[in-house]
C-alpha cells in the first residue's frame, strides 16, 4: 500500500473538466464547523449536561428538541429520552453554554431544567475480547463466572461458538487490561478486539525511525491531537496502533502529523490489514491442520505395526524378535512413535486440563488427557514389565492413545472449519466497504471542485467530500451535495429495488451506485457508520444466549465429572466381574486379560462422551439465523429474541408509520366561515409552522400552495403553545388561533357546531383524521388529513391470521380513523386515543391472558410497549439501526418482514431442537454402547480410537446441521404476494 506522500506525488490537480463534467458547485453547502470553531474545539474538552424536560409525549416532541439543540454551534451529540423525560447533551463549552442549551429547549415549547447526573450512576463501556483455547461450555462458563466476579463488571457474555467475550464494565473501576489479565489467569489466550462503541482503531506503519527518541517524539505529537484515546507503539516492527474518536480526528491527520515530525524524515502508511476475527480463525485452522498432520505422521507407523504388519509373516517375525526378556522390537517401535504424539503434539490437552482443574472445573481436555494417559501409561507398564520378566505376556494400547489424539485433532480441525462458515454473514458485511475512494478538494470561497485524488477508504474523515462514480461503492455514510443517481442498498437493507438519490438525500456506506455521479459529504466514519452499527448489532446478537441454552449450560456444568465417574465405574465393574468370574473366559480375547478389557471399556466411555455438541447446539444455530436475517434486512438481537419470536401468537400494531406510510397529507378542506381559503391557510400555517408534529408539517406544506409569492413568509405568531396530543394555539394578527382535535376545543369551552361535528364524523368514517380550526373561539373550518395505508398491509394481516397469529391495533389516533384503518386491513380488535403507557398496559394485559406478544412500532413513542412485549419489532428504522428498545429491527420498513422474522425464528428454533435431540440422543446411545452393554450379546465393542472419532463427529454434525439454515428461503406465501403484483415498498 502506498504511503500518503506517495499518493501526493501521484495526485493530479485537475481543474473541473474532463471526468468532472459538469462542474460541481455547492452555493448552499454547509460550512460548519468554521475554522474558528474547529480551533475552539481543539482547545477544549467536551462536557455533558443532563436536563429534565417536561411536556414530551411522543417521537415528534423528542425530534423537535433534538433538532433545536443541534442547531446550536458546539453541540457534539444530543439524545432525548421520552420515557424518562430527560435530555443528554454532549457539547464543547468553548462554543456554547449549558444555559444557552436550556433556552433552546424552552424556545421549542418545552419546560427544561438542568439536573446533576446521579453521583452513584456508574459509567459504562463495552469491550470485546477474542479468547483462544476454549473447548467446551465448561470453559466458557468458567471465564464468564470469573469476569462476573470482578468488581466493576456489569455484564459478561462468553460465546463458545464465536470464541469471544463481550463485557460491559465501568472504566472508572476496572480497565480492559485487567479484564484481559483475569481471562489469562484462567488459562486462556486473549486478543483485544475493541474497547467501546464510539472509538475507532487504526494501525500505522512508520518508516524512518532510527531510535527510541524518534518514536517518543512521534508518540508525543499524536497524543497532543484532540480525540486520540490511546497509542500503542511496537518499535520492533515500526507499528503504531491508535484508538481515537472519529468525530474529532482521523488517520489522515495522524499521517500528516507523523510526516511533519522529525524534519520530514518519517513516512507513514496504513499497516497491512489483517482481517480481524477471520485472520484468527484462519490461523487456528492452520494450527489444527498442522497438529493433525504431524500426529498422523507418527500415528500411521503405530497403526501399521499394531494392526497390519503383524499379520504379514516375514515382517511379523522381525517385530516379534525379543530385545530384552519379553520386550520385542515391535513394542519398542510403537512406544517410540506414540510418545511424541502423547506429550508433544498432545501437550495442549495437558495444558488445558491443568488450567481447568486449577480453577476447580473440568472440561473436554480433562476427559481426553485422562483417556489417553490411561492407555499410554498402561502400555508403558506392559513394556517395563516385559523388559524385566521372562514369561510376562501383556498387550499394549499405544495405538489407542496415538489414534485417539489424531482423531480428536481431526475433529477439532473440522469443527473450526465449520464454525468459520457460521460467521460468514459478518465477514460479508465487513467486506462491503470499498478499498479506495475519490477524495475531492474544494475551493473554500466558491465551493467548486479544484482537485481529486484516490485514497485508501480508511483514510476518509468526517466532513470530507468524496466522489462516487457509477458502478462504485459508497465508501462512507453521508448526504448528497451534488448529482443524482440510483443506489442499490440491498446489501445493507435487503431492498432489491435501487433507491433514487439526489441533493440532500442520505447514502449508506457499502451500497452500490448504479448510474450518475454523486458528490457525498461524509457524516459518519469508522465505528459510527450504519454498516459498523449493523455488524456490531449482529455480533452482539451472536453473543447473546437464548433461554433454551441455559439447559445445556446447566447439563455441561456437571457433565464432565459425571462422565469421569461413569468411566471409573465402568472400568471397576468389568474388572471386578472378571476377577470374580461373573462372565465366561471366552469373552476375553486371547491377546488380553480381564484388566485390559475393562480398561478399554473405561477409556471408551471417557472419550465418546463430549459436552461440545450440546454446547454448540444453540449458539451455532443462532449465529447462522441472525446472519441470514441480516442479509434479508431483518436484524435480530440475539437468541432470546429468536426464541420469543418463534412462539408469537399475537401481534400488536401501531397505526401511524406501521400500517400506514407515516406521511400525512391534507386531502380536503371544509370552510365553515365566510373567508377566503388563502386567508384561512395563512392563519393556520402561521400557528402550525412552529410545531414539529408530522400533521403540523403536512398542514404547512399544503398551505404553501396558497402562499402569496410576493410575501413568502408567514405572519409572526405570538404566545405560541403546543398542547401535547391535542394541538396548538397562538395569536396571529391579533386573532386567537387554535388548531387541533375535538378535545382541544372542548377543553377551551369552544362549542362545536352541528355542521362541524357532521364533517368530523364523515372524515373519520373514511379513515381520515379531522383537524378543527377555530378563529377567535369560533370553528372556522375542518381539515381532513389522511395517512395512506401501506400497500399489502391487509395481505400481511391475512397471512398472519392463516398462521394463527392474532392481530390488534393500538393507536393514539381517534376512534373513527382507527376503526376505518382496522376494517381496511382486517383487524378486529382496536384501541384508539391511547397514550404510550396505555399501549404498554395493553401488551401486559394480553400477556396475562396467556399470549406471547410481539409489538410492532416506530421504536420511539412506542418504546414502552416495545420493551413490555415479548418481542419488540421496530419498523421504519432507515439507517438509524441502533434502536435500543426493539428486539428485532425491520430495516426496510416492510410489513412483510414481520412474517419473515417470525418464520426465520421458527426455522432456527426447529434447528436448535434438532441439534439438542441429536446431541442428547448421541450421548444416551453412545455411552451405554461404549460401556459394553451390548458386548455380552453381540461380542462387539468400540475400540477407543473409534470412540474418539465418533466424539469428534458429533460436534461437526451439530455445526453442519446449523449451517443448513444458510439455505433459508423466504416463505412461499410472501413469494405468492410478489407474483400477484403486490410488492411492499
Amino acid at each position: 500500500m502506498a504511503t500518503v506522500s506517495g499518493v501526493k506525488k501521484r495526485t493530479m490537480k485537475m481543474q473541473c473538466c474532463g471526468n468532472l463534467s459538469p462542474q460541481a458547485h455547492y452555493p448552499s453547502m454547509t460550512r460548519y464547523p468554521s475554522p474558528e470553531a474547529k480551533r475552539a474545539v481543539q482547545g477544549s474538552s467536551e462536557a455533558k449536561a443532563v436536563f429534565r424536560v417536561l411536556g414530551m409525549t411522543c417521537a415528534a416532541c423528542a425530534a423537535s428538541i433534538e433538532k433545536a439543540i443541534k442547531r446550536l454551534p458546539g453541540i457534539r451529540d444530543a439524545i432525548v429520552d421520552v420515557l424518562n423525560n430527560k435530555a443528554l447533551v454532549v457539547y464543547f463549552p468553548s462554543l456554547v453554554t449549558e444555559k444557552r442549551i436550556r433556552e433552546s429547549i424552552e424556545d421549542a415549547g418545552f419546560i427544561a431544567e438542568s439536573i446533576e447526573e446521579e453521583s452513584n450512576e456508574s459509567s459504562s463501556e463495552i469491550c470485546r475480547i477474542h479468547i483462544k483455547g476454549m473447548t467446551c461450555t465448561s470453559c466458557s462458563s468458567t471465564i464468564e463466572s470469573t469476569l462476573q466476579g470482578i468488581h466493576g463488571v456489569q455484564k459478561a457474555q462468553v460465546a463458545l461458538a464465536t470464541e469471544e467475550a463481550q463485557i460491559q464494565y465501568d472504566p472508572k473501576i476496572v480497565s480492559h487490561d485487567q479484564l484481559l489479565q483475569a481471562i489469562e489467569n484462567t488459562g486462556f489466550e486473549t486478543i483485544l478486539i475493541s474497547t467501546g462503541e464510539h472509538i475507532s482503531k487504526i494501525e500505522l506503519k512508520i518508516d524512518g525511525i532510527k531510535n527510541d527518541q524518534s518514536m517518543r517524539a512521534i508518540e508525543k505529537s499524536l497524543e497532543a491531537l484532540p480525540g486520540v484515546e490511546t497509542i500503542d507503539i511496537y518499535p520492533d516492527i515500526n507499528k503504531a496502533s491508535i484508538a481515537y474518536r472519529p468525530y474529532l480526528t482521523g488517520p489522515r491527520t495522524f499521517i500528516e502529523v507523523i510526516e511533519s515530525s522529525g524534519s520530514g524524515c518519517f513516512r507513514a502508511m496504513i499497516y497491512p490489514e489483517e482481517r480481524g476475527r477471520e485472520s484468527h480463525r484462519q490461523q487456528e485452522i492452520k494450527q489444527y491442520l498442522k497438529f493433525f498432520l504431524w500426529s498422523l505422521a507418527f500415528t500411521i507407523p503405530v497403526f501399521l505395526t499394531s494392526m497390519v504388519l503383524m499379520y504379514i509373516p516375514g515382517i511379523k517375525h522381525v517385530l516379534d524378535i525379543k530385545v530384552v526378556n519379553m520386550l520385542s522390537i515391535g513394542m519398542i517401535l510403537k512406544w517410540e512413535f506414540s510418545t511424541p504424539v502423547q506429550f508433544i503434539i498432545g501437550r495442549r490437552f495437558y495444558v488445558g486440563s491443568y488450567k481447568a482443574l486449577r480453577k476447580g472445573s473440568a472440561n473436554m481436555d480433562v476427559l481426553i488427557a485422562m483417556g489417553t494417559n490411561a492407555a499410554y501409561f498402561y502400555s508403558l507398564y506392559v513394556i517395563v514389565r516385559a523388559g524385566f520378566s521372562r514369561d510376562f505376556k501383556g498387550t499394549d494400547f499405544f495405538e489407542t492413545s496415538s489414534m485417539l489424539i489424531s482423531f480428536i485433532l481431526l475433529g477439532k480441525y473440522l469443527e473450526v472449519l465449520a464454525k468459520g462458515k457460521t460467521s460468514q454473514a459478518i465477514a460479508k458485511l465487513m467486506e462491503l466497504t470499498p478499498g479506495t475512494a475519490i477524495l475531492l478538494t474544494l475551493d473554500h470561497d466558491q465551493g467548486n471542485v479544484v482537485a481529486e485524488r484516490e485514497i485508501d477508504s480508511r483514510l476518509i474523515q468526517r466532513d470530507d467530500v468524496i466522489k462516487v462514480v457509477p458502478g462504485a461503492k459508497v465508501a462512507c455514510d453521508g448526504f448528497v451535495i451534488w448529482g443524482q443517481s440510483h443506489v442499490n442498498e440491498s446489501m445493507i437493507t435487503g431492498e432489491s429495488r435501487p433507491v433514487a438519490k439526489r441533493k440532500g438525500d442520505m447514502v449508506i456506506g457499502g451500497t452500490m451506485n448504479e448510474n450518475g455521479v454523486l458528490h457525498v459529504k461524509v457524516t459518519r466514519v469508522g465505528s459510527e457508520s450504519a454498516l459498523s452499527q449493523i455488524v456490531r448489532l449482529v455480533e452482539s446478537a451472536q453473543m447473546a444466549k437464548a433461554p433454551v441454552q441455559k439447559l445445556a449450560d446447566h447439563i455441561s456444568k456437571y457433565f464432565v465429572p459425571m462422565v469421569i465417574l461413569l468411566s471409573l465405574s465402568t472400568w471397576l465393574s468389568w474388572f471386578l466381574a472378571g476377577q470374580f468370574h461373573a462372565y465366561p473366559k471366552s469373552w476375553i480375547q486371547s491377546s488380553m486379560n480381564s484388566f485390559e478389557l475393562s480398561l478399554q471399556f473405561g477409556i471408551c466411555v471417557m472419550v465418546i462422551a463430549c459436552p461440545c455438541a450440546l454446547g454448540l447446539a444453540t449458539p451455532t444455530a443462532v449465529m447462522v439465523g441472525t446472519g441470514v436475517g441480516a442479509t434479508h434486512g431483518v436484524l435480530i438481537k440475539g437468541g432470546q429474541a429468536l426464541e420469543s419470536a418463534s412462539k408469537v401468537n399475537c401481534i400488536v400494531f401501531d397505526k401511524t408509520g406501521t400500517l400506514t406510510l407515516g406521511k400525512p397529507m391534507v386531502v380536503n378542506t371544509r370552510l365553515l366561515q365566510k373567508m377566503a381559503l388563502k386567508d384561512f391557510f395563512v392563519f393556520v400555517a402561521a400557528a402550525e409552522v412552529n410545531s414539529e408534529h408530522p400533521i403540523a408539517k403536512a398542514i404547512v406544506e399544503h398551505a404553501k400552495k396558497f402562499k402569496d409569492e410576493q410575501n413568502p413568509s408567514w405572519p409572526e405568531a405570538s404566545n405560541f403553545v403546543s398542547i401535547s396530543g391535542h394541538g396548538v394555539k397562538a395569536i396571529v394578527q391579533n386573532k386567537e388561533i387554535m388548531v387541533g382535535n375535538k378535545k382541544l376545543m372542548l377543553d377551551h369551552n369552544i362549542s362545536i357546531a352541528v355542521e362541524a361535528a357532521e364533517v368530523l364524523a364523515e372524515v373519520e368514517g373514511i379513515a381520515q383524521t379531522g383537524i378543527l380550526v377555530s378563529i377567535d373561539r369560533e370553528i372556522a373550518g375542518v381539515l381532513a388529513v389522511s395517512d395512506p395505508l401501506k400497500p399489502g398491509a391487509n395481505e400481511v394481516v391475512s397471512i398472519l391470521k392463516s398462521m394463527k397469529i392474532r392481530g390488534i391495533m393500538v393507536t393514539g389516533d381517534n376512534w373513527g380513523t382507527a376503526n376505518s384503518i382496522a376494517r381496511q386491513v382486517g383487524i378486529e380488535t382496536v384501541i384508539a386515543e391511547a397514550q404510550p403507557e396505555a399501549k404498554a398496559n395493553k401488551v401486559n394485559d394480553l400477556q396475562n391472558c396467556g399470549y406471547t406478544v410481539a409489538m410492532v412500532g416506530d421504536g420511539i413513542n412506542d418504546s414502552p410497549a416495545l420493551v413490555a412485549a415479548d418481542v419488540g419489532m421496530a419498523i421504519g428504522a432507515g439507517t438509524d439501526i441502533a434502536i435500543e428498545a426493539a428486539d428485532i429491527v425491520l430495516v426496510k420498513s416492510n410489513l412483510e418482514d414481520i412474517i419473515l422474522a417470525i418464520d426465520l425464528a421458527k426455522k432456527t428454533f426447529y434447528r436448535i431442537r434438532l441439534n439438542y435431540i441429536w446431541a442428547l440422543c448421541y450421548n444416551l446411545l453412545a455411552i451405554p454402547i461404549a460401556a459394553g452393554t451390548i458386548y455380552p450379546f453381540t461380542r462387539l465393542r468400540l475400540p477407543p480410537w473409534i470412540a474418539g472419532a465418533a466424539m469428534a463427529a458429533s460436534s461437526v454434525s451439530v455445526i453442519c446441521s446449523s449451517l443448513m439454515l444458510k439455505n433459508y428461503k423466504r416463505p412461499q406465501k410472501l413469494k405468492n404476494m410478489d407474483l400477484s403484483g403486490i410488492k411492499i415498498e
